[in-house]
């Protein structure tokens, strides 16, 4: 009833509830916060909290992003400083990886296509933009690699949660190799001028002076 529309920041992209891959528990969680966002209240966005957006989140960003390729691992980094991804090459998994905003990545080459495994999630982050929920079952899988001699960046994203979906799915992302340049940016805890609600920022309850 409240189409999106960029750039009004009125409006937030809400999960289509009827999707048949969604398990139930992920539609209630998804339904009740499409419900308090009918109601008045700002929907979740990780910027607002400086908390990590997670995999594959952190790729939904417009932000621009920075890889730094090494021959033991491959380091992505998003303007803010808040979000640093390492993926690290040609090794196994751990055998326990403690739980994590963006996971363990473990990658490796095939050819040209950097192919990375990431395991090990906590709960504290969501999918994308929609709010969609996950567990610590979380196993994504991500290629990699350079379209349109080098100006262009293709990655493709499997997301497997046998708690969360009844099957895998997979999305493919171009982005354009950016021009301008990396900018320091702080990110500071914000409620954007609407509202608190509870986006975990402190909040005063006496003045200062």
């Amino acid at each position: 009833g409240h189409p999106f529309t960029p750039g009004r920041g009125t409006a937030y992209r809400i999960g289509d509830l009827t999707n048949p891959n969604l398990k139930p528990w992920a539609k209630e969680v998804m339904k009740k916060d499409t419900d308090e966002i009918d109601a008045g209240k700002i929907a979740f966005q990780p910027s607002s909290s400086c908390v990590p957006a997670g995999i594959p989140n952190m790729l939904s960003s417009p932000a621009p992003l920075i890889i730094l390729q090494t021959p033991r691992e491959v380091v992505m980094i998003k303007e803010g400083g808040n979000e640093i991804r390492h993926i690290y090459l040609d090794v196994p998994h751990s055998a326990n990886p403690k739980p994590s905003w963006t996971g363990e990545s473990v990658g490796r080459y095939e050819g040209d296509t950097l192919v990375v495994d990431t395991i090990g999630f906590n709960t504290k982050t969501v999918l994308d933009v929609y709010r969609t929920p996950h567990t610590e079952k979380l196993h994504v899988m991500e290629r990699w690699h350079t379209v349109d001699g080098g100006k262009g960046l293709e990655y493709t994203v499997t997301v497997d949660d046998p708690d969360t979906f009844y099957q895998t799915w997979t999305t493919r992302v171009r982005d354009q190799r950016g021009k301008e340049p990396f900018l320091e940016e702080i990110c500071a805890e914000s409620n954007f001028n609407f509202g608190l609600f509870d986006f975990h920022m402190p909040v005063a309850t006496k003045p200062d002076f």
